[in-house]
């Protein structure tokens, strides 16, 4: 289903069980397009064949960090999340974070503010 056959190693930040969640449904929908998920929430779980860790587990070969928290819980994990060397952060709605993503861009990470779920859906994950 990945539609540019690109598969990116996806950490999600903020992976809930609650299938209400847009983490949740971000989890599931990169796992359908192909890519490698790395689910982070604050309770481990399972979400289908991705299961969610906590803390602040090491990751290698990062491509996109996608975040589903709000800036005050990222701010106890600005150098976790840079030491992952990711390509890029993916700021959704409701996480968008001016600090970090400066941080990001001096640390030459491209800063996208944009919903996970639209770009998979419109090809431009």
């Amino acid at each position: 289903m990945n539609t540019n056959n690109t598969k990116r190693k996806t950490v999600v930040i903020g992976a809930s069980e609650k299938q209400e969640r847009t983490s949740n449904q971000a989890v599931q929908l990169l796992s359908d397009y192909g890519h490698e998920v790395v689910g982070i929430g604050r309770k481990a779980g399972q979400i289908a064949d991705t299961e969610i860790q906590t803390g602040q587990p090491v990751i290698a070969k990062v491509d996109t960090i996608t975040m589903y928290i709000s800036p005050e819980n990222q701010t106890g994990m600005y150098d976790y999340l840079l030491s992952l060397q990711p390509k890029r952060i993916i700021f959704n709605p409701g996480s968008e974070n001016s600090e970090l993503a400066k941080l990001a861009v001096d640390n030459n990470i491209v800063v996208e503010e944009a919903c996970t779920l639209v770009l998979l859906r419109t090809g431009q994950y």
